[in-house]
């Protein structure tokens, strides 16, 4: 799956210490060594991103320490997952970060204190999730200058509110149909098509679908600014309602009231 990807231009893979319980890392650091040894790709090509917060050990499993964002986790877990990756993991090597919250606020404290600030921010964002990229970060763009390397480009498959989404996904054919694209391509080539997107993060259980998703690139340019005023009068930036953090359970979970 790396070679397909490395053969149209993707260099950058995107990992966690949660994924497959730590597995997923594993597996790609085999790969990544194969690929050098076998002459198919030299490590300085590749970009890897991991992440830390979960954990490794599971839900239950993992101790205070073991999930979070504790300068100990933060530290620990960054140097593990450079040795599950076979990547070096020498002290002063992980120079640059990157942010899934608050980053508008890391931004400023780090230029503040003269500190090297974040690189990047991963949000969530397709069709259904947009008030954070499209709304929430404007200072992101207009005074830090960052871009985004966004997840989820398919809203999870439209699996969550389904029913909704679904009859979403029905409006939206006939566009798709008239660019020739799935409705895969054409979720993934809107998001593409935001100039405040660097990268998008896709993902494949096989080669063939990798090759499907990266017909996109060719489709971006098709998309005219009449075709998305289409879209996004089917799909309409809403107002959402103002929920707990979806992380907050799990920052919470080691901490007593009393």
């Amino acid at each position: 799956m790396m070679k397909v990807a490395l053969e149209h231009g993707i260099n950058c893979f995107d990992n966690a210490e949660a994924y497959g319980s730590s597995l997923v890392a594993w597996s790609m650091g085999a790969v990544i060594k194969m690929g050098v040894v076998d002459v198919i790709w030299a490590r300085e090509n590749l970009v890897v991103i991991t992440k830390v917060f979960f954990g490794s050990k599971g839900w239950f499993e993992g101790g205070p320490n073991d999930q979070g964002l504790s300068r100990k986790h933060i530290v620990e877990g960054t140097k593990t997952n450079g040795a599950r990756h076979e990547l070096c993991d020498r002290p002063g090597l992980g120079l640059l970060l990157g942010h899934k919250l608050v980053v508008i606020e890391a931004c400023d404290i780090t230029d503040r204190l003269g500190l090297v600030r974040p690189i990047v921010e991963q949000p969530e964002y397709n069709l259904m999730e947009r008030r954070k990229v499209e709304i929430e970060y404007e200072p992101l763009y207009t005074k830090h200058g960052l871009g985004l390397t966004t997840w989820s480009p398919l809203s999870f498959a439209a699996m969550p509110e389904f029913d909704d989404r679904a009859a979403t996904a029905d409006k939206l054919k006939p566009i798709a149909d008239e660019l020739g694209v799935t409705l895969a391509q054409l979720a993934i080539t809107w998001c593409l098509s935001n100039d405040k997107v660097s990268t998008v993060i896709v993902g494949a259980s096989r080669p063939s679908q990798l090759k499907e998703n990266i017909k996109t690139l060719g489709v971006v340019e098709k998309l005219t600014p009449e075709g998305k005023q289409k879209i996004e009068a089917l799909v309409p930036l809403q107002a959402k309602e103002i929920r707990p953090d979806a992380l907050s359970m799990v920052r919470a979970r080691h901490l007593q009231f009393g």
